[in-house]
C-alpha cells in the first residue's frame, strides 16, 4: 500500500531538516536566505504544508543535493505528497480537521488506543457508527450521516490489508455498558469486537473495569501512532471541532506509560473478550 499524502509530507519534512541539519543552517537562516518567513520553513518540515516543486528544488540546492537521480525521486515524492487520500471523495461530507489523521492512520504500524466512552472507530459496526455520529452531531442529515459512517467503515480495511497496523485497545468499562443506539445495536456491536478481537491476531482488546479505580486517564481518551519508516510517533485526541497532535519526545513518552499502566489494571484479553460477550448476551434479554 502506497504511504498517504499526509505522512508523505511528514517524511518529505523530515528528511529536509535532516538535510539542513547537516549543512549546519537553522530554520531562520534558510528562510533569511530565501526571503520566506521562518513559519513556512517550520510547517514544510513538520509535514503541515504542502511542498511546491520550485520550493523543493529551493531546498534541495541550498542543502547541496545535486544528483539529478535523488532530485528526481525526491520530486517525484513531493508529487505525490500533493496527491488527495482516498477520504477527499467523500468531500465535505468529513470535517477538514480530522482528515490528517486519516492519514497517518492509513500509513500507521502500530495503533494504541485508550477510549473512555467510545468502541475505537477502526472496530465500530455501522449501526453503532451512525448512533456515535447522530448523537455526537444532531445537526446533521440522514445523508451525512450515513456518508461519515460509510467512511468509517472504509478505513477498517487497513486492519485485513496486506500489512495491517497492530491495534492495541483499552476500553473504559463504561463503552461497553453504554447503550449507544439500542440494546439490539449494542449487541451486535459488541459480538463484532469480540469477533475482531478473536480472529484478527493484530487486534488486542482489554477492557478496564469500574473496580480498577481511578487512572491517569479519566476523561481523556487518545491514540498513540507508530510507522515503521518514520522515527517517533503521534499522540493524537479529538474534541467536537478539532484535533491535537503532540509529537515530542517527552509527550510520548508521558502517553506510552500511561497506557503500559492501563494494560496492567485492565483485564487480560482473553477475559475481556469473555466480558464482552456476557454483556452482549445481556443485551439480547434487553427490552
Amino acid at each position: 500500500m502506497a504511504a498517504s499524502p499526509t505522512v508523505l509530507k511528514r517524511r518529505l519534512g523530515q528528511e529536509l531538516r535532516k538535510l539542513r541539519r547537516a549543512k549546519g543552517l537553522s530554520a531562520a537562516e534558510v528562510a533569511k536566505q530565501l526571503e520566506w518567513s521562518e513559519s513556512k520553513v517550520s510547517r514544510i518540515e513538520g509535514g503541515k504544508s504542502p511542498l511546491s516543486d520550485k520550493d523543493a528544488k529551493l531546498l534541495l540546492t541550498m542543502y547541496g543535493v545535486q544528483d539529478p537521480e535523488e532530485v528526481r525521486q525526491f520530486i517525484g515524492l513531493t508529487r505525490q505528497s500533493r496527491q488527495n487520500g482516498w477520504w477527499h471523495s467523500y468531500g465535505d461530507a468529513l470535517p477538514e480537521w480530522f482528515k490528517p489523521y486519516l492519514g497517518f492512520e492509513s500509513d500507521a504500524a502500530s495503533i494504541l488506543a485508550i477510549q473512555n466512552e467510545l468502541v475505537p472507530g477502526l472496530l465500530q459496526t455501522e449501526r453503532y457508527a451512525q448512533a456515535v455520529i447522530r448523537a455526537m452531531e444532531p445537526e446533521l442529515t440522514a445523508d451525512e450521516i450515513e456518508a461519515r459512517a460509510s467512511a468509517r467503515i472504509q478505513r477498517q480495511e487497513i486492519l485485513t490489508s496486506e500489512h495491517p497496523p497492530r491495534l492495541w485497545a483499552i476500553l473504559n468499562e463504561a463503552v461497553v455498558r453504554r447503550i449507544v443506539g439500542t440494546p439490539d445495536v449494542m449487541r451486535e456491536q459488541l459480538l463484532s469486537l469480540a469477533d475482531r478481537a478473536e480472529t484478527l491476531p493484530n487486534v488486542t482488546v482489554q477492557v478496564l473495569p469500574f473496580d480498577a479505580g481511578a487512572h491517569q486517564s479519566m476523561g481523556y481518551s487518545f491514540l498513540v501512532l507508530s510507522f515503521e519508516d518514520i522515527p517517533g510517533s503521534i499522540v493524537y485526541s479529538e474534541g467536537p471541532t478539532s484535533a491535537t497532535y503532540l509529537d515530542k519526545e517527552s509527550d510520548l513518552r508521558r502517553h506510552e506509560e500511561i497506557f503500559q499502566r492501563l494494560v496492567a489494571a485492565a483485564e487480560r484479553p482473553e477475559k475481556s473478550i469473555a466480558m464482552i460477550r456476557s454483556i452482549a448476551e445481556e443485551y439480547s434479554h434487553a427490552g
